[in-house]
């Protein structure tokens, strides 16, 4: 009952993943980030393909790999829809024999998207596009044009009603985490949450403690 999109930037090599859906909580259950890779896992969910898998591609494992590694002890893999990309770029996605039509993915260097009872292959096929002709953008933003994107080329059966963006760096916790759980228009409110994080959030994360200064330019600040 979504769409999504795991990606990596190869300019600045963040990892995301963007999504919507015709249920509330989107974030909550199709979006996971880890510095090794991004899943997105999504028609019947199974947390464990992402909280397994991350893990597994932070070992530098290829997507693959780990997808089939995983899909083979998943006695539900028929109704799931799983995409991965790496910090390299590698991408791999599944769609199950049971998921709702239309349902199906496409991947390539950098992306994975993936989607179930939509209206066709078309909605997929403007996400890749749309994502492809903005390289010169930041993820976050190119995520939410997907998103966009995806909704206007008839997105999901069912109309729309959650949405999110979530975007990771060198660190182990998200630079963007932009979640719209319950909305008449997700897509839009997305758009608008998304340039009220870059205002007034993202900064406050950029100021955060890091692994190589463990202060924090925040806390530098702070203490003079």
């Amino acid at each position: 009952m979504t769409f999504s999109i795991a990606a990596r930037c190869p300019r600045t090599g963040q990892l995301g993943v963007g999504a919507l859906t015709a249920r509330p909580a989107v974030g909550k259950f199709v979006a996971h980030v880890h510095p090794g890779g991004v899943v997105a896992t999504q028609a019947t969910p199974n947390p464990f393909l992402a909280h397994d898998g991350l893990p597994l591609l932070g070992e530098g494992r290829s997507p693959q790999d780990v997808l089939t590694e995983l899909l083979a002890r998943d006695p539900g893999r028929e109704v799931r829809q799983v995409g991965m990309v790496d910090r390299q770029g590698r991408s791999h996605a599944f769609t199950g024999s049971r998921t709702r039509d239309w349902a199906g993915h496409h991947t390539g260097p950098g992306f994975a998207v993936q989607g179930n009872r939509l209206v066709g292959p078309e909605t997929l096929a403007e996400i890749v596009r749309v994502f492809e002709d903005s390289r010169e953008i930041d993820l976050a933003e190119r995520l939410v044009l997907a998103i966009e994107t995806g909704e206007e080329a008839g997105g999901d059966r069912h109309g729309a009603r959650s949405a999110t963006v979530t975007v990771i760096g060198d660190q182990p916790y998200p630079l963007w985490d932009v979640r719209v759980d319950d909305a008449e228009h997700p897509a839009r409110e997305l758009r608008r949450l998304h340039g009220v994080f870059q205002e007034e959030v993202l900064p406050t994360v950029q100021g955060m403690p890091t692994r190589d200064d463990p202060m924090g330019e925040a806390a530098r600040q702070a203490l003079g």
